[in-house]
């Protein structure tokens, strides 16, 4: 596999180019996942996505496999365990969002896919780019859609870190023209 043509972001290491080769890009429409993805970028926001990856695993453990409605029952206490777990990134207002935007999606009067999905009428928008400095860090959709998410009581969700979602959902295909997966 290392021979293969990929986005020049994903040649950086291991965890990055199994991330771009299996689920980048790749239209995700399992709500679990999605918030997954969701709290990932969320706490990816001033890190680097290596960070989170290293990390990924004591995510999904520290936050039930992310299971939306246990994250929304979150008790102090359990915030308090979190800020201890020196395996994941100790963010007391990223873990509290987290919390919130659980209870957000349990209030929507859809699922969560159909909720994102809804903004490109369930398909994939596909660009073509040459490069990943091309990909603009934010776009007029990622704006909207933040926008929305805010007005809905969302938190942590800006147009950057909606862009980056939007891209690792596969709603957009940002892939490099060169790129396998392109």
């Amino acid at each position: 596999m290392a021979d293969k043509p990929r986005c020049q972001w994903a040649t950086q290491n291991q965890l990055a180019q199994e991330y771009h080769d299996h689920e980048w890009g790749v239209p995700c429409h399992d709500d679990q996942k999605l918030f997954e993805l969701l709290t990932l970028e969320i706490f990816q926001a001033g890190l680097s996505w290596n960070t989170i990856l290293k990390k990924r695993l004591a995510f999904k453990a520290a936050f039930d496999n992310f299971d939306i409605s246990k994250i929304s029952q979150y008790s102090d206490k359990k915030v308090n365990a979190l800020l201890q777990n020196a395996a994941i990134i100790r963010n007391r207002k990223k873990i509290e969002a987290t919390i919130n935007n659980a209870k957000i999606v349990l209030k929507l009067p859809k699922s969560l896919n159909e909720y994102l999905w809804q903004f490109i009428d369930f398909k994939t928008i596909k660009h073509h780019y040459q490069s990943y400095r091309e990909i603009p860090a934010k776009t007029e959709l990622s704006i909207k859609i933040s926008k929305q998410m805010k007005k809905d009581g969302f938190q942590f969700t800006g147009p950057v870190t909606i862009q980056s979602l939007i891209q690792a959902i596969g709603m957009v295909d940002d892939h490099e023209i060169g790129c396998f997966r392109y």
